[in-house]
């Protein structure tokens, strides 16, 4: 899987208040972050996660003991995870977040718009003529 993006995990722990999440962060980056993890459905995510959860498009990981909350989107055929939200449990549980990060709408096109030719550099795709 591919993370995206690292740098919003590290601007929640680097608050004050929040510097022992950097440990559980990292933890979790790298484990879902490594080459060898190649999810294709929920099923997959809860058999490395059991406590995450399913909240509408998001998946929603208990980070450092229950203490804080990552929502994600993941979107499997392209084997990313979006970072959308990291909070503590108090925010995760006021639900402002849901809204926020779009749990309930509808996940992003996953039209493709190139396609890669053998030989090297990706060139859109055209139409055929009837």
């Amino acid at each position: 899987m591919r993370v995206i993006s690292k740098a919003r995990l590290r601007r929640f722990w680097e608050w004050p208040r929040h510097g022992d999440a950097e440990g559980p962060l990292r933890a979790w980056h790298t484990h879902v972050n490594s080459k060898t993890i190649r999810w294709q459905s929920w099923a997959d995510v809860k058999a490395d996660f059991a406590s995450a959860s399913m909240v509408g498009n998001c998946v929603v990981f208990n980070i450092g003991g229950n203490k804080y909350r990552l929502a994600t989107r993941i979107l499997y055929p392209s084997q990313k995870v979006f970072v959308l939200k990291v909070m503590t449990h108090e925010e995760y549980d006021e639900d402002k977040w849901k809204e926020e990060c779009g749990c309930y709408e509808p996940p992003p096109p996953t039209t493709r718009t190139t396609k890669r030719s053998k030989s090297g550099p990706t060139r859109p795709l055209q139409r055929r003529r009837k």
